[in-house]
């Protein structure tokens, strides 16, 4: 029993490390290269663990052997077009300036009802809506409305818009983050300042402090009510 828990401890943290040695970028594609990859892991990482007769040492050399593999070809797709093509496919143009594109229709064998539905899923209930419809490599659909169909932006309307911050947690379970802080343009003396003039005298009466990207700060209380004030931030 214990050895079959240490075997899988193992094998545990040699996935983990195998898998973030393959980067989030592969894991966000999943072509169906990457999904072999991760399966075959899987399924190597799963042997020994059922099998304790199975050499833990095979089952590790596998692993990072598939691992080396993958990070081998993904660095080849980064040079060689006709490798990624290979490996990861093309996109294919489903609906081309507004006409459906039947010849690779066919070819993916995706029926029209099937496309529609993908369409409704985008907030395109029609096809006559569609100016392109694209299905990408990783098996996602694209979809590029008609431009009369687009909805309207400031732009359109010659509306004068400020950039807008990246939202992110200043506090969390009364743990602050310096880091997110600072990128609001804020110092720790005066957030607490303006935390002070709210009544909050310490950071552990908060449960969730969060900046938004019209530079609003927003506190929640551990007694779930909130306090939000305004960060008077220029950046």
């Amino acid at each position: 029993m214990l050895i079959v828990a240490i075997r899988t401890f193992v094998l545990y943290i040699i996935v983990l490390i195998a898998v973030s040695i393959m980067g989030k970028s592969e894991l966000s594609k999943m072509s169906p290269f990457q999904l072999v990859i991760v399966f075959m892991i899987a399924e190597l990482a799963a042997m020994p663990i059922d099998d304790p007769a199975t050499s833990l040492i095979n089952g590790v050399m596998a692993i990072f052997t598939l691992m080396l593999l993958q990070v081998l070809i993904s660095f080849l797709s980064t040079k060689c077009e006709w490798v990624k093509n290979l490996f990861s496919g093309k996109p294919s143009i489903l609906i081309d300036k507004g006409q459906l594109n039947i010849r690779e229709l066919q070819k993916l064998r995706i029926t029209s009802t099937d496309l529609l539905e993908q369409l409704r899923l985008k907030n395109c209930p029609s096809f006559s809506s569609v100016e392109y419809a694209i299905m990408e490599s990783n098996g996602q659909l694209t979809v590029i409305p008609k431009a009369a169909q687009k909805p309207l932006t400031p732009k359109d309307m010659g509306l004068t818009v400020n950039d807008g911050l990246l939202p992110m947690i200043v506090i969390s379970d009364g743990t602050l983050y310096t880091k997110n802080l600072l990128a609001s343009g804020l110092s720790e003396d005066i957030f607490r300042g303006k935390l002070e003039a709210s009544g909050i005298n310490s950071y552990e009466k908060v449960f969730l402090a969060f900046y938004d990207e019209n530079k609003v700060f927003h506190v929640y209380l551990q007694t779930e009510t909130s306090v939000p004030f305004a960060a008077e931030v220029i950046i």
